[in-house]
């Protein structure tokens, strides 16, 4: 891309080369699953595909937060991130519209009164602009955000464009859950050997207190997770302290009651 002016957006592909550049666009917007994934490059390149593929000049795209908040998550341009970013601060605009109804939402003609988000139109128009059309990042019932896609003449964007800029959408879209999915996985996966790890620790940790203060295992456990918990601290934590010699089992309180083990 050449500059920030409207007119430098380079075309959508023709001519021979166009069907290796779209299968090669759904190639490269399916390969998620590496080490390095990078979620907002991944997302520069939708818009990049959008822009060389598409009968558009400039694209943008916002995704809900864990919050459910919209941010601006990738652009063509500086340009277009103003706009997108315009379009969040004051709450108006078609990929709010978009990815608040879970549908493709217009404009053909910013010029005309009727086609709504006054103040959005406007600031889009003076940044050269005519029209724009907003498609939805949508898995089923599930969305995540919208793109964004801008032209610097009015009039709708051919069906055939549509589809496949929605087709685009949505396998970046399914990429995207994809990788949130096996990155939630990961962490379950992490939390239970973590927990693992630690119910070893403490199991551990039980005995060396049964054999010390001479109770039963059950009453070393009882004052293991009773001495984290007047302390503010993990029951794994304790455990590891007492199997490293930092904490003494001789220091910890033993409530009333204990039962100590027959001998």
């Amino acid at each position: 891309m050449t500059g920030d002016r409207p007119g430098d957006y380079p075309r959508a592909v023709t001519g021979d080369h166009r069907e290796q550049q779209v299968a090669a666009a759904f190639v490269d917007l399916a390969d998620t699953l590496v080490d390095d994934f990078d979620v907002l490059d991944f997302l520069h390149s939708l818009a990049e595909h959008c822009v060389a593929l598409l009968d558009v000049d400039a694209a943008g795209l916002v995704i809900a937060d864990p919050a459910g908040l919209l941010r601006v998550a990738a652009s063509s341009s500086e340009q277009v991130r103003v706009l997108e970013l315009f379009e969040l601060q004051n709450e108006e605009g078609p990929c709010l519209e978009c990815y608040r109804t879970g549908v493709p939402v217009s404009a053909d003609d910013l010029d005309d009164p009727d086609s709504g988000w006054t103040q959005f139109a406007e600031v889009t128009r003076t940044a050269g602009f005519r029209s724009v059309v907003a498609l939805p990042l949508r898995l089923r019932n599930q969305t995540i955000g919208a793109l964004n896609m801008f032209r610097v003449h009015p009039g709708p964007l051919t069906a055939a464009h549509r589809s496949l800029g929605q087709a685009l959408a949505d396998v970046a879209t399914i990429g995207i859950l994809q990788e949130r999915g096996a990155r939630r996985q990961e962490q379950l996966a992490r939390q239970l050997q973590e927990a693992l790890s630690s119910r070893v620790i403490i199991e551990q940790a039980k005995g060396v207190l049964a054999e010390r203060r001479g109770v039963h295992v059950d009453e070393a456990f009882r004052v293991l997770r009773q001495y984290a918990r007047s302390k503010g601290e993990r029951l794994s934590d304790v455990a590891r302290r007492v199997i490293e010699r930092e904490l003494d089992p001789a220091d910890l309180p033993m409530p009333e009651g204990t039962r100590n083990e027959p001998r």
